[in-house]
């Protein structure tokens, strides 16, 4: 999208690929649209949040028998400041204070609700952001394996990735380590006549 606006695809792994270039599609068309009406929506100011939110949840609603994802909208615009919309199945849109979906989130709700505060700073936000992807990650087999972050604000854009040996252990989780063969090859001492 615009460079203060994102958008997140989140969904069923198995549909994952087909949806990501359907999506792909759909969101040029709907870029070409956000450029094209900016200046009849906001009166020759760019676009808001709200209103690239109201086009993706139109753009899912419009689209709902072909599309089974989940999209989270998230920028910056000087008139809400930072804002963040979640756009379930069927085309719903709901501001919230904070989004998580895709097969992962079921893990991460009781965890969000309780460690999730009004007022974080940009640092505190993103710890956590990483904490709960890391959590998914170690809970779920189809939420990936790194993270990648961009933070959206009055400054600009920032993006942020952590490799998976950087990402916090969970309970009974092992820390990584070499393949198998490589542990038992470096483990097993010569024979001797």
């Amino acid at each position: 999208m615009e460079e203060r606006f994102w958008e997140l695809i989140r969904g069923q792994a198995r549909e994952c690929m087909w949806q990501i270039e359907l999506q792909i599609r759909l969101l040029n068309s709907l870029i070409m649209f956000i450029s094209a009406a900016q200046a009849q929506i906001q009166l020759g100011q760019p676009a808001t949040v709200k209103v690239a939110a109201n086009l993706i949840r139109q753009l899912s609603y419009n689209n709902k028998n072909m599309l089974q994802t989940g999209l989270i909208v998230g920028g910056w615009d000087k008139y809400e400041g930072g804002s963040i919309y979640s756009v379930p199945l069927g085309g719903t849109i709901l501001q919230l204070p904070f989004a998580i979906g895709g097969s992962g989130s079921s893990y991460l709700y009781g965890f969000i609700d309780q460690a999730w505060k009004e007022g974080m700073n940009k640092e505190e936000a993103e710890a956590l952001v990483v904490k709960c992807v890391s959590l998914a990650i170690a809970r779920d087999g189809a939420s990936g394996g790194v993270v990648r972050t961009v933070v959206i604000n009055s400054e600009g854009v920032t993006r942020n990735f952590y490799s998976g040996d950087k990402l916090p252990l969970w309970h009974e989780e092992l820390p990584l380590r070499n393949s198998l063969l490589e542990e038992a090859s470096s483990e097993v001492e010569p024979m001797r006549a």
